[in-house]
């Protein structure tokens, strides 16, 4: 339950909904149901049942918040001054005026319940992807990109479904349903009572059905999170599912997932659907049972219940089953909803371990040198990924880190703009921790260009601007500076040609120049730059080369590289390997280093 309530108030402001939407429910029901005892006088109209006495009594006026006594009062009215005919054209007149009555207020109520179902997805969605969005870097290697987009989409579109249908279900058939039940006892208490038996014996049979759905309804979502996993990373991945001609191999994982995905929709629908006849069925058994029961004493005259009520309380009873059906209904569905409702809520619940302290510094700009202390680092599992890391990246300098692969050059990387923090030691700029910094103010100040090339399906001009508001001119000036102006203006729209899913109208080394373009329009005084020509054919690479170094030109440069070419003008090269700092110096001076690791890794590229 407090789950549901907490779904629901992603509707706020919730008052300004629930108000209106209670009042057209009420009015609609209370009109719906009019509809129905109308037929008393309608009937005994008919049957020549309105004898002198009953016409007299009617015709004594009611109070004026007593609607029945006054439409009793104009029926006797029009019934002594125009007889039968002219009783039953008045009947018939308010028997229209309460059914547009009724159907205007319920499509008033329908619009106000989708404007509040809308308002609570777009709301919801909103809410999920930006708690998404600020995670941390972590958060996201670990999870499957597939599983995040089903919480976003089908999860969402799950709880709109079935929790808004629910809440509608709770008001608008509930008022439909007491107003039935109000008018079933009005006419015949004691059948009443002997009819309203089968429900304590229907809801005990949907409350168990309900338990069992729960359990299906979860893993029916989970198992719909895996289906879009498996179809992200395989039109992702279509070239290598196609080189290695492996589409037999994708057919049947996704052929496995999909029949068991297929098993737990269609238990939970099995589940779900057995509400709907047995409370059908268990509705017939009670009218069956009403009409021996009361028709008996109808018979007998052992009844106050005139012909004519009889009839009605057999319409009226037929139909009160339906708003009964409905709300059971809707309860049960509303399980594969909160099932996808506690996975948003668990991701919105989700704490980030890279978080701001309450006092964070605002970094206004970067005067002397990133340094790190002692830094020791491990992901979730107890293997230590780095360990006694100390160097120092000052201002105006480059500092490439080399080794195998593996070693840990990336991790120090990321730590730098905090995409995780360090285990052990600490990580300064301009001598502060970075603990104590903004994560905005201090990836302000940093631009990073990786071995991929992250690039969006927009246009080159989008692209390279990225969410800023600069000018055409701006965007021409880095795109030449990153040697990407020419290519550029060859394409079909220029700066407005749209390059595709992550880029794949462009060759590799022009994706990498618009990562460069766009690190040069950011004009951060520190650069990351990680393996961003290790993918790259020659001509590509003495291109993209050529970029980086204007690039690099007057600023605080972080390069991971695994071709020692691109960095032997650096002024200091750390080389690491199992996490730690093994050689430090400059490319000549590592170079004479007798048995050296970097002197074997130069060896084995010039071979």
């Amino acid at each position: 339950m407090k789950n549901y309530l907490r779904l629901l108030s992603y509707a706020k402001p919730l008052g300004s909904f629930i108000v209106p939407f209670v009042l057209t429910s009420l009015v609609a029901s209370i009109f719906g149901v009019l509809n129905f005892t109308l037929l008393i006088p309608v009937l005994r109209v008919l049957f020549d049942q309105v004898d002198a006495q009953q016409l007299s009594e009617m015709l004594s006026p009611g109070s004026g918040l007593n609607v029945v006594k006054q439409f009793n009062f104009y029926f006797a009215k029009f019934l002594s001054e125009q007889g039968k005919q002219g009783a039953l054209i008045f009947v018939c007149g308010v028997l229209a005026f309460t059914i547009i009555t009724s159907n205007v207020f319920k499509y008033i109520s329908v619009r106000l319940l989708e404007n509040f179902k809308s308002n609570m997805v777009a709301n919801l969605r909103q809410e999920v992807f930006n708690k998404a969005i600020h995670l941390h870097l972590g958060f996201f290697s670990n999870e499957r990109k597939g599983n995040l987009i089903s919480r976003i989409v089908t999860d969402v579109q799950e709880v709109e479904n079935s929790i808004a249908n629910t809440f509608s279900a709770a008001i608008k058939e509930l008022f439909l349903f007491l107003s039935f039940i109000y008018a079933l006892f009005a006419i015949s208490w004691n059948l009443t009572l002997f009819a309203l038996l089968v429900i304590p014996i229907s809801g005990i049979f949907i409350s168990t059905l309900v338990k069992k759905m729960r359990h299906n309804a979860g893993e029916g979502q989970q198992r719909l999170s895996n289906l879009i996993s498996l179809m992200d990373e395989v039109f992702g991945g279509m070239r290598v599912v196609k080189g290695f001609v492996a589409e037999k191999f994708v057919t049947e994982k996704f052929r496995e997932e999909n029949q068991a995905y297929r098993e737990s929709i269609f238990s939970l629908a099995a589940r779900r659907e057995m509400a709907s006849p047995f409370s059908e069925i268990m509705g017939v058994f009670v009218v069956i049972g009403i009409l021996l029961y009361g028709g008996s004493l109808i018979l007998s005259n052992d009844s106050g219940l005139e012909a004519a009520e009889f009839i009605t309380y057999i319409g009226i009873f037929s139909q009160v089953m339906r708003p009964a059906k409905d709300i059971s209904n809707a309860f049960s569905s509303a399980q594969r909803g909160l099932a996808s409702g506690e996975r948003i809520l668990s991701l919105i619940d989700s704490e980030s371990s890279i978080k701001d302290a309450p006092d964070a510094i605002e970094l206004k700009d970067f005067k002397q040198n990133v340094a790190f202390s002692k830094v020791g680092f491990s992901y979730d599992s107890n293997i230590q990924v780095l360990k006694d890391v100390d160097f120092i990246l000052p201002k105006g300098k480059t500092v490439a880190l080399v080794g195998s692969s593996g070693g840990g050059k990336s991790t120090i990387a990321d730590l730098v703009p905090r995409f995780y923090d360090p285990t052990e030691g600490e990580v300064l700029i301009d001598g502060i921790n970075l603990k104590n910094v903004s994560q905005q103010s201090l990836r302000d100040l940093m631009g990073i260009v990786t071995q991929e090339a992250v690039l969006f399906n927009d246009s080159i001009f989008n692209n390279i601007a990225f969410g800023k508001n600069v000018s055409e001119a701006d965007v021409i000036q880095a795109a030449k500076i990153a040697n990407a102006h020419d290519f550029i203006m060859q394409q079909a729209e220029g700066y407005q040609t749209i390059i595709g899913d992550r880029g794949t109208k462009l060759s590799g080394g022009q994706r990498q120049r618009l990562s460069i373009a766009r690190a040069i329009l950011q004009n951060p005084p520190i650069l990351i730059l990680d393996e961003a020509t290790s993918a790259l054919d020659t001509e590509s690479e003495k291109l993209v080369q050529d970029a980086l170094t204007k690039l690099m030109e007057n600023r605080t440069t972080l390069v991971i590289a695994h071709r020692l070419s691109t960095i032997q003008s650096a002024d200091q090269i750390l080389v690491v390997h199992r996490g730690g700092i093994i050689e430090r110096g400059t490319h000549e001076e590592l170079l004479q280093i007798q048995d050296g690791f970097y002197k074997k890794l130069s060896l084995m590229q010039t071979l």
